[in-house]
């Protein structure tokens, strides 16, 4: 059990990295370009480019390059990623239950 807690403390870091929960939520629907994910979520692009390499360096996320002209880049959940399904959808039904739209309104 003592390696229970560095563990979880790392899984909580990194899926409290702000958008991080946004960008796995969106690459649970399949599959997208860079592009795509920048028009769905509110972020920058930047910023999406830096959480799309953390969770690239984390084994979460695979790129896929594809050389036509322009290249095509697109951005998958690896099967560690995938595992995180049923985490994100947990986290989201207890969101449905216990967080009010006030709440929402307040931040």
């Amino acid at each position: 059990m003592e390696n229970l807690c560095p563990r979880f403390e790392k899984a909580m870091g990194l899926l409290s990295t702000r958008w991080v929960g946004l960008i796995l939520f969106e690459l649970l629907k399949g599959t997208k370009r860079f592009s795509e994910m920048e028009a769905d979520l509110p972020i920058s692009g930047r910023l999406l480019s830096d959480r799309l390499k953390m969770l690239e360096k984390e084994g979460i996320v695979t790129r896929d390059i594809y050389s036509e002209f322009p290249v095509r880049i697109e951005y998958s959940l690896s099967e560690k990623g995938k595992a995180l399904e049923p985490v994100i959808k947990e986290i989201q039904c207890w969101a449905d239950h216990h967080i009010s739209l006030e709440e929402i309104d307040e931040e």
